[in-house]
């Protein structure tokens, strides 16, 4: 049976794609939703497409909204789900270069970035519950397509079935975000672009930082306010020294996602922030861990080293066949090759954020093994690191 707290589904067509955007800003999203509709219809065709959905804060209603010269303006990415009639892979092949261009063209204009992603209905209907599948059926916004659309998924609109390892794989994305920016602070001067970049991939991690809390204890929600709420009321069963910090960077995180602005630092000011919360992420990660693997690692070198399956519930073949196209067949022969791929990235991320230098002998042979790589320095480890993360992020 549902969870009592399960949500309501909630109805696009007449939902704001803001909580407080100005009129003109609802119009020009609502347009632009419009004529994006349009093109991916043509490309795809009516007889194939089944529906385009815009999730994310957008799609929940609560996109951000960037003051510029007296006006609001969108500020985060258009997050679109294309769902295609027949086999996700086939039509993830037949159809992705296809939207990878109207993503190139539109962009642009639009002022940020628009992605599409390709699925199924059917495919999201057999689907276990995730944080991303939970968030888009509980809050999104129809652009082409029934309303009803989701009335086959509704076990998605219960929280309490968000998949244990929800809040680990939260985290391993954010804190990417993390190495990213780490990345740009390596060299003496930003530019604006860059500077925006490394805000607001900081502001992403204070926010998942209580969200991955919530998740841990099956009780995240898809609103960022009542997520802020329910992690004031949350109260651990083992005493932790990092809640209170948790609390004060999700606010901040809450405030950024609703009303960002544009980041201007200088790289000493980036790079203390930056550690700061690598610390206290670091600290979050070992505790999500510990429970979730129901273990006592008491460092997070404890935690990367140990050969403990970090990822379960995908056949040994399978994971054989995803090693072998991600590494290649020298990766066969790897004792991780029967593991799902993102252990790895588990495995390796920890160390990269803690150990920058990465020049340890037993961190680098661990590093290059993790992540199939001959690299033997910090930023070539990274480049490793981010070839393996865009397929299993």
């Amino acid at each position: 049976m549902p969870s009592p707290e399960m949500q309501t589904q909630v109805t696009p067509t007449k939902a704001r794609l803001t909580l407080d955007g100005s009129a003109e800003l609802e119009r020009r999203l609502a347009v632009l939703c419009r004529q994006i509709g349009h093109s991916v219809s043509e490309r795809i065709g009516r007889h194939k497409l089944d529906a385009l959905v815009l999730g994310g804060g957008y799609g929940r209603g609560q996109g951000g909204v960037l003051q510029t010269e007296g006006e609001d303006a969108p500020y985060n990415d258009l997050e679109f789900y294309v769902f295609v009639k027949g086999n996700s892979v086939l039509n993830a092949r037949r159809y992705r270069s296809s939207l990878d261009e109207l993503s190139k063209s539109l962009s642009p204009a639009a002022g940020l970035h628009v992605e599409f992603k390709i699925d199924s209905i059917q495919k999201l209907r057999r689907a276990p519950v995730s944080i991303f599948s939970y968030d888009l059926v509980s809050g999104h916004w129809i652009v082409e397509g029934p309303v009803n659309l989701f009335r086959v998924c509704s076990h998605h609109l219960d929280a309490s079935r968000i998949e244990p390892s929800e809040a680990a794989r939260l985290l391993l994305n954010r804190c990417s975000g993390l190495l990213l920016a780490k990345e740009l602070l390596n060299q003496p001067r930003l530019t604006a672009e860059q500077s925006d970049f490394i805000g607001r991939n900081l502001a992403k991690l204070q926010l998942a930082l209580g969200d991955a809390l919530l998740a841990a204890y099956g009780k995240y929600h898809w609103d960022c306010l009542e997520r802020n709420r329910r992690l004031k009321e949350l109260r651990f069963s083992d005493p932790t020294a990092f809640l209170e910090e948790v609390l004060r960077h999700h606010a901040s995180g809450v405030s950024f996602k609703l009303r960002p602005s544009r980041q201007v630092k200088s790289v000493p000011e980036f790079q203390k922030e930056h550690r700061e919360l690598t610390e206290l992420a670091l600290q979050v990660w070992l505790w999500v861990e510990n429970r979730r693997l129901n273990t006592r690692f008491t460092s997070i070198e404890d935690y990367a080293f140990s050969p403990l399956t970090k990822c379960s519930g995908t056949s040994r073949f399978k994971n054989v066949l995803l090693s072998l196209r991600t590494f290649g067949p020298g990766a066969t022969l790897d004792r991780y090759s029967p593991r799902y791929p993102r252990e790895r990235l588990m495995n390796a991320l920890p160390l990269l954020l803690a150990r920058p230098d990465a020049v340890a002998y037993e961190a680098r042979r661990h590093l290059q093994q993790q992540l199939h790589t001959h690299a033997e320095d910090w930023p070539g480890f990274v480049q490793a690191y981010k070839r393996v993360w865009s397929c299993y992020g």
